[in-house]
Formats: C-alpha cells, structure tokens, sequence
C-alpha cells in the first residue's frame, strides 16, 4: 500500500512521509522542489516515488492522479499550501489566485479523484491540511483564511456524506496553529508566538488519523481555539484577529 504527500519537501508534510514509511507504507511525494524530495527519498525507509509537480495548475494534478492511481495508493495527504501577509487591499492579485489554486482548487480536486476510487474499494484514508486560520476571520491575510475555512468546512460535509452512506472510508482535517516551517518567510510573516515543532506536528497528525480523528488539533492551547471562537461575537473575533496579526512582521 502507499501513501501520497503533497507539499512533502519540508515541513509537516516531510515528517508525515518519513512517519508513514516508518509505519511500512510506500511513499509517493510530490511538490515543486525536486532536491528536496531526492534528499527526503533517501532518507526514508520503503519504496519511494518522487513526482515533481505544480499544483497550483488542474492539469498538474490530475497528471499526478493519472501517474499514481495505479499504484494501490491507501493514503492521500493534501499538504501543499502558503500564505501571504497583507491587507487586502494592497495584496498581489496574481499571487492570491496561486494561492486560492493550490490551497483550494488542488485539495478539490485530487480528494475527488481518489475519493471515488476509495468509496468504490471501501477503504482508505484522506487528510487534508487545513489550519487554526479556519475558525475566525482573518484580517491581514483574508485570502489565506478563506482558503482555509473551505478546506474544513468541504473535509467535514465530505466526513458527514461518508458517515451517513457506512463508507469505511476516513476523512480528517489538520488544523495546527503556527509551525515552525518554510510557510512563514513565504508568507512574509514572523509570527508572534512560537511555533510548534512540525516533527511533533506530523507525527501527530498520522497518529490521529489512523485513530479516525475528524478535526486533529496539535497543542494543548491550540485545542481551546475553536471553543472559544464560537463563544465570541464574530466581529470581536475579527478585530482580535486583527490586533493578533499587528504583532507579525510583514513584508
């Protein structure tokens, strides 16, 4: 059986790969770096395939569902994803939509296409990496907060839709709070708190997704967010969001 990882030249997404492997799944990783996927291929333990790709392009993603559906994948991770600090005023338009491509439009479509092929051999499992971002407003990086409030909201009607026709199939979404990882200078951000360490955070992440966790949450604080959140006012969530975001160093 194997495992398929976007967005797996670092970060979560390397540690993911590497607990999975250790785990004794085949691993298929796939990002824009393709030194950095040679360097993490070597440092796994079974069988690796390694598919450059831009996900943020259809054609791209449906290449890599074409070039891996036959390889008895089991596992799908849509890890691939940045951010990008600035109002939304003054944001680049070409890099919003980039960012909407492959935060959104590549989850949508490679969860679909195997999504079918799992519900047919009623197996399988697919996480999507969203974030805390989901839960309130986010001024200072609208787009990237959007973004990640459709990756919950679609893993968890899919979730539901799965539930009420007795699929085995799972589906989950990963929700950390800031991580220490190459996301950060991408998005042109230094983040007022420190972020948690993304070994521990995809390690975590694979430990509660084969224990069928709906909504994964790293870090004691990080799990009273949501609560929270939906005990306040939306627009006393926006501008604390708004005041949390002030302490970030943007571009």
């Amino acid at each position: 059986m194997a495992a398929l990882i976007t967005g797996a030249g670092g970060g979560i997404g390397l540690y993911m790969a590497k607990k999975l492997s250790d785990t004794g799944y085949d691993i298929i990783i796939t990002g824009r770096n393709e030194e950095r996927l040679k360097a993490l291929s070597a440092e796994l333990k079974t069988k690796t395939k390694i598919i450059p790709a831009d996900l943020s392009k259809k054609e791209e993603c449906i290449r890599l569902y074409n070039e891996t559906k036959w390889n008895n994948v089991e596992i799908l991770i849509n890890n691939a994803g940045f951010g990008e600090f600035a109002a939304f005023s003054e944001g680049d338009l070409e890099n919003e939509l980039n960012m909407i491509d492959l935060n959104i439009k590549a989850v949508h479509i490679l969860m679909k296409l195997f999504l079918e092929d799992f519900v047919k051999k009623d197996s399988g499992y697919i996480l999507n990496v969203g974030s805390l971002a989901a839960f309130p407003p986010g001024p200072m990086m609208a787009t990237y907060y959007g973004t990640k409030s459709y990756v919950y909201k679609l893993t968890l009607s899919v979730r539901e839709e799965l539930r009420r026709s007795g699929s085995r199939v799972y589906c989950g979404v990963l929700c950390p709070g800031p991580v220490a990882t190459g996301f950060n200078s991408r998005a042109g951000v230094k983040f007022a708190t420190k972020g948690i360490d993304p070994k521990y955070c995809g390690e975590y992440a694979i430990e509660k997704m084969f224990k069928k966790k709906a909504v994964i949450i790293p870090g004691k604080t990080e799990k009273l967010l949501p609560f929270l959140i939906h005990l306040t006012p939306v627009s006393l969530q926006a501008a604390a969001c708004f005041e949390f975001q002030k302490k970030k160093d943007g571009k």
